[in-house]
């Protein structure tokens, strides 16, 4: 038994440097700051989350099944949905709900909509600085969101749209403008701003690295 408990840790370790910047809570610290950072986006997010969830770059998919249970009678199926087959596979086997189903797709796929269907809300952390063309991954999020419906979207900021960046999974990161300009074609947006583990609107004299925006389609 204990040779397997091994086996099976040797291999998430595997997996968790071959998928870059994904997080596998199992194998950080409970206090590592980037795991508590991304809890507490899923933790910001849930009392948007209602009827039929999506969750576009899933990862391992821990986000997933915090979201249906902690809102286990708003929601009535999450989709979460990775580029990376070995992510999901873990997925699957660490974080199984009756309510959850993990896809493989690519989040630039312009058939993403209709392969998918509509959402009443959907989740989009830490994803859109890994993606070449931004407009494309808003509009195909857009096309996917139901009228009425709530996009809870976050990215760090960086030097800009094209610009290079120090991150070596980071295609560029988006400054606050470029960010809040992402969502021109909401009818409600609020702007909120990443300090460690809390949200909150600017402040003075408080440098910001990491933007929140929550949307009404």
């Amino acid at each position: 038994m204990k040779k397997e408990k091994e086996a099976d840790i040797e291999g998430d370790w595997v997996l968790l440097e071959w998928t870059g910047e994904r997080i596998i809570p199992k194998l950080l610290k409970p206090m590592n700051g980037m795991l508590l950072e991304h809890l507490a986006r899923y933790y910001f997010s849930t009392p948007y989350c209602r009827g039929r969830v999506l969750d576009i770059a899933c990862g391992t998919g821990y986000g997933c099944h915090m979201v249906v249970k902690e809102r286990k009678r708003e929601v009535t199926q999450l989709i979460g949905v990775d580029v990376d087959q070995e992510t999901l596979f873990y997925a699957n086997r660490e974080y199984n709900h009756q309510k959850v189903t993990y896809l493989q797709h690519d989040a630039l796929d312009p058939k993403l909509p209709e392969k998918l269907g509509m959402f009443d809300t959907i989740l989009s952390f830490e994803t859109i600085e890994h993606v070449a063309d931004d407009q494309l991954f808003m509009e195909n999020i857009y096309h996917m969101l139901k009228p009425g419906g709530t996009l809870v979207l976050s990215s760090p900021f960086g030097r800009g749209r094209g610009m290079p960046t120090s991150e070596p999974f980071h295609v560029h990161q988006l400054t606050p403008e470029e960010f809040e300009q992402l969502f021109v074609r909401f009818s409600e947006v609020e702007i909120y701003y990443q300090r460690g583990l809390t949200f909150e609107k600017p402040r003075d004299q408080v440098r910001y690295f990491i933007g929140m925006a929550v949307c009404k389609k």
